[in-house]
């Protein structure tokens, strides 16, 4: 009896526990989050394709806010790895741009693919000098062995007033397919692409990491961004969660 009457005790002290602690995490956040055994000891990730079978990737929300916040710069003649959608993109919404941009596009070997050049960021003489006046570069570098030569032969690409736009991966899984293709060799910090940015010849650099544990947490597990449910989430930064790095440098 003392047992069963201890037992029971327990148990309403735990509910009552478990009732506040859902409150406190709504209050906090909006919904309630509960983790169980069950949820760490997975090993396999909701979506093993960044969440691009679900919805639009978290890390595009902060690729895109960056590009969108310095959207003034994407005019004249603009280079874009790949493709040219954000290129057109920003172009399009650039209030300041006096005149019709033109959008080239960049690819290492161009197959299967309509690429305006091939060319190879890290060998300077397969490329143009001083040709752009925005060079977009998103989520690149990652993929290049030589990264400080790719950013010299980004900078060797652009006019004189030029602007380097890219994108690099802080917290990511690796890309089986990029991979498999031809290396997917680093993760970054704010504080490597300053170092790196000073032994090329651009003159102003700003480098902003964007990113959250929540944001990270829901990335690695390919959470897709329509279904996260306070977005503005998204917009808390912390400097120990860096999910994405924003890249502004002018030449």
């Amino acid at each position: 009896m003392i047992n069963r009457k201890k037992n029971k005790q327990m148990k309403k002290l735990l509910k009552s526990l478990f009732r506040k602690s859902k409150h406190a995490f709504r209050k906090a956040f909006g919904r309630y989050v509960v983790v169980s055994a069950t949820d760490l000891d997975r090993v396999t990730p909701i979506s093993a394709n960044f969440g691009i079978d679900r919805g639009k990737p978290i890390d595009r929300y902060y690729i895109e806010k960056f590009l969108y916040q310095n959207r003034k710069y994407v005019k004249g003649r603009i280079l874009e790895v790949a493709e040219n959608l954000y290129a057109t993109r920003y172009a399009q919404l650039n209030e300041t741009a006096s005149e019709a941009s033109i959008v080239e596009t960049l690819h290492y070997d161009g197959i299967g693919r309509e690429t305006t050049m091939i060319g190879d960021l890290t060998k300077i003489e397969t490329l143009p000098e001083n040709r752009y006046d925005c060079f977009i570069c998103t989520q690149v570098y990652m993929f290049i062995f030589d990264v400080a030569k790719a950013l010299e032969g980004s900078c060797h690409l652009l006019k004189e007033g030029g602007v380097l736009l890219a994108t690099v991966a802080g917290i990511s899984q690796i890309s089986r397919e990029d991979m498999d293709k031809w290396g997917d060799y680093w993760r970054f910090t704010n504080k490597t692409i300053e170092l790196l940015l000073k032994e090329t010849k651009f003159s102003q650099i700003e480098v902003v990491p964007m990113g959250n544990v929540m944001a990270a947490c829901a990335f690695l597990q390919g959470i897709a961004l329509e279904e996260i449910p306070n977005k503005e989430l998204l917009d808390v930064n912390d400097n120990n969660f860096q999910l994405i790095i924003g890249i502004k440098a002018i030449k």
